[in-house]
């Protein structure tokens, strides 16, 4: 993406529009700029046509930007304010406007039905389409793979500011992502190659680029896979200047591991930029490179480890059928790189990506959020974050842990036991599995919620699951237990029926107790009923539960 140019476009059209008194859409107009600058080589606004418009408009938007039909207006009145600033700065001539108009004309009653023509939605247009806080787990690796195969593979990553929201992110501390920045391999082997070139007096092409002797003994002797790369980068971040050919470590270049923190953060902020933006061979597969933006715009998005093989659907359809010749190898070059990490479920950034590529996005003028810090919040503020934010696992998980580790054990069950009382099953459940890490220490606590009605149950299981003295669960405890903990698994079921059927069917309740479960006073219980009635694989288990539903719904429990 040429930020650059477009940066200045959308400023110089904002200061025409409060000189001429035109109100300028400017999300839109940085929108149109930003995927002509993508896909149609438009490198500055005089490279702008009549047929630019109707590609974007036509096809580029129906396929990325996720938008419904009557935004059409829109984004067309947007194009219009575009040939009209064109024109009066002189980028473009009369006739020309002319027919950019006449082009936006017949676009106009077009691109409404062209927005809503499901078969031009990219893979991950339609992925994004699909998902919503409350059908989707995006923690679920396994859902993420559903959405993409719902969407048939078909798409290409949303790559624009205007397309949809960015969600909440939550980063890890400086000083941890410094950390890791200072293993980076290509940082790291850009810095060993400017001390390498400097102490060895070595020069560079006329084009100061690295002689290939030079870059065959330099991956001989310190191992850089890529040195061409290496020393591009080095070059850009100003680690290494050239004078002539002469090679001059820059400015207060130092080993890597000697930098401040703030120091090391500055210069992958720039290395993030260099491989996102940079037009030139990163990886080694053309199709990769040529798509590095909207690869890590979709792992940000989404915000779970993507499977391989729905980024090489996603390469296949931007190629336009010329398939990645070594995606596994591209991969693990951008691996090395330091921006994602290959996991066994799939490609996921980095904290440090994720970080750097935040940074990136405020820089492009866009609102990137910070998701709220629940380990400082009260113990609602953490049940309401891990339910509504979608976190990934290993964020919600550092999360509890650090939520717990500033409070005693009592303390941790008092808080999160008293923000539950009267709650609906999913808030409930969330306190309960997290109190169930507590030690002894938390009895006493949990033991004053033997007489409340919704969490005595959870008390008791708690009490002699740790070998403490207890009261006996009676029969219509341990119906109401059950009742309550399959209501908790209803979201998750909603998400993912077939993973919620394989569970159940390994520990779900036996077809006696189900029988009975209609008789409990829960207000999920036909809901819970009608769920095991529908997923449940044994058929007298489920047929049971479905007998129980019905009575449950006779007598009016909801």
């Amino acid at each position: 993406m040429s930020i650059e140019w477009v940066n200045r476009a959308v400023d110089g059209i904002r200061a025409w529009g409060r000189e001429k008194g035109v109100e300028v859409d400017v999300d839109e107009v940085r929108l149109l700029c930003d995927y002509a600058s993508d896909y149609l080589e438009v490198d500055e606004l005089g490279d702008f046509r009549p047929g630019t418009f109707e590609e974007l408009l036509l096809e580029i938007y129906p396929r990325k930007v996720i938008a419904p039909p009557e935004s059409a207006p829109e984004t067309v009145a947007a194009a219009r304010t575009l040939v009209e600033f064109l024109l009066d700065t002189g980028e473009i001539g009369s006739k020309t406007a002319a027919r950019m108009r006449a082009t936006i004309d017949e676009i106009e009653p077009e691109m409404p039905g062209a927005l809503a023509d499901t078969t031009k939605f990219g893979m991950a247009k339609s992925i994004f389409s699909a998902i919503s806080a409350d059908s989707l787990d995006l923690a679920d690796p396994a859902a993420v793979q559903r959405a993409v195969d719902e969407a048939g593979g078909d798409g290409d990553a949303c790559d624009c500011p205007g397309c949809a929201p960015l969600p909440p992110v939550r980063l890890a501390a400086p000083a941890e992502l410094a950390r890791a920045v200072r293993d980076v391999p290509l940082l790291r082997e850009a810095h060993g190659l400017v001390a390498w070139m400097a102490g060895g007096g070595r020069t560079t092409t006329v084009r100061k680029a690295l002689r290939v002797k030079d870059a065959r003994q330099v991956t001989e002797e310190l191992g850089v896979e890529r040195p061409a790369l290496a020393w591009r980068l080095a070059v850009d971040l100003g680690l290494a200047r050239v004078d002539g050919t002469a090679v001059l470590p820059g400015e207060g270049f130092r080993p890597l591991g000697s930098r401040p923190d703030e120091e090391v953060l500055d210069l992958w902020a720039g290395t993030v930029q260099f491989l996102i933006e940079a037009p030139m061979d990163i990886t080694g597969e053309d199709v990769v490179d040529e798509e590095l933006y909207s690869i890590h715009d979709l792992l940000y998005r989404v915000q779970a480890p993507v499977p391989v093989e729905a980024i090489g659907d996603y390469l296949r359809e931007a190629a336009a059928g010329r398939p990645p010749g070594r995606l596994e190898a591209a991969l693990e070059d951008l691996a090395r790189a330091g921006t994602v990490q290959r996991t066994a479920d799939g490609l996921t950034l980095t904290p440090h990506g994720l970080w750097g590529l935040r940074l990136m996005y405020e820089e492009m003028g866009m609102e990137a959020p910070i998701a709220a810090d629940l380990a400082e919040g009260d113990a609602s503020g953490l049940i309401g974050g891990l339910i509504s934010d979608g976190l990934p696992e290993e964020v919600a998980e550092r999360d509890i842990v650090a939520w717990l580790s500033r409070r005693t054990p009592e303390e941790a069950a008092s808080e999160l036991l008293a923000a539950v009382v009267g709650a609906p099953a999913e808030v409930r459940g969330i306190a309960v599995t997290i109190v169930d890490r507590l030690g002894e220490e938390a009895a006493p606590v949990v033991r004053t919620y033997l007489g409340d009605a919704e969490l005595r149950s959870h008390a008791i299981h708690w009490l002699s699951a740790r070998g403490l003295d207890a009261p006996s669960l009676t029969q219509d405890e341990l119906l109401w237990l059950s009742v309550d903990m399959l209501a908790l698994a209803l979201p998750a079921a909603e998400a993912d029926p077939e993973g919620f059927a394989e569970n159940i069917a390994a520990s779900g309740p036996a077809p006696h107790l189900i029988e009975h479960m209609w008789r409990v006073d829960h207000p999920d219980v036909v809901e819970v009923l009608e769920l095991l009635g529908n997923t449940l694989p044994d058929r007298a288990a489920a047929k049971a539960a479905r007998k129980a539903a019905f009575k449950a719904r006779s007598r009016g429990i909801r």
